[in-house]
């Protein structure tokens, strides 16, 4: 595991000391978001209405592809209390320029569960997130993501399985 943080680290830093456009900023916006279940549950599973918000950098690696690390807290899971899941998340984003205006990212991201503990739900959560920006301009942009949870939120003794998925919804600002 050392090795493998060493390694990412090291392919991190080595991205910006070559590159030449590096842009930071922030961005926010509005979550829904609901748990996809094998089976069905008990629970009426109905979508949870939240927000997200976080910070970013957009480490350009050429003129069409760049690198965009962020890190987020995003409010998931479904409506009823037991399920709602707020996670600190670090999703990192290969983004593709389709035109000027237009970018599209896929990626990985994982998040630590913040709010409740010892609950039958996993701490930590695995996804995957598909993205697509409008530069409204210079500075200010509008996106929209899909994330599905590649690992099962709760714990394997309650026998429950169910995945995340999340819609994003939001705006950001480049500094």
């Amino acid at each position: 595991m050392k090795k493998i943080v060493l390694f990412t680290v090291f392919i991190s830093l080595s991205f910006y000391g070559f590159s030449q456009d590096v842009k930071y900023g922030v961005r926010g916006g509005y979550n829904i978001s609901n748990l996809d279940f094998d089976n069905p549950y008990a629970i009426e599973n109905k979508h949870r209405n939240s927000l997200y918000f976080g910070a970013f950098a957009t480490i350009g690696l050429n003129k069409t592809i760049s690198l965009m690390p962020e890190f987020q807290f995003s409010a998931e899971g479904a409506n009823e209390e037991k399920i709602n899941l707020d996670y600190l998340q670090v999703p990192i984003l290969v983004r593709f320029r389709i035109s000027e205006k237009f970018h599209a990212g896929i990626g990985p991201q994982v998040g630590l569960k913040i709010n409740k503990f010892e609950d039958g739900i996993r701490n930590f959560a695995y996804s995957g997130v598909a993205a697509v920006e409008y530069k409204i301009n210079l500075m200010l942009f509008a996106d929209v993501r899909y994330t599905y949870g590649f690992s099962n939120v709760f714990d394997e003794p309650l026998g429950i399985t169910a995945r995340n998925r999340n819609i994003q919804l939001g705006v950001g600002y480049k500094f």
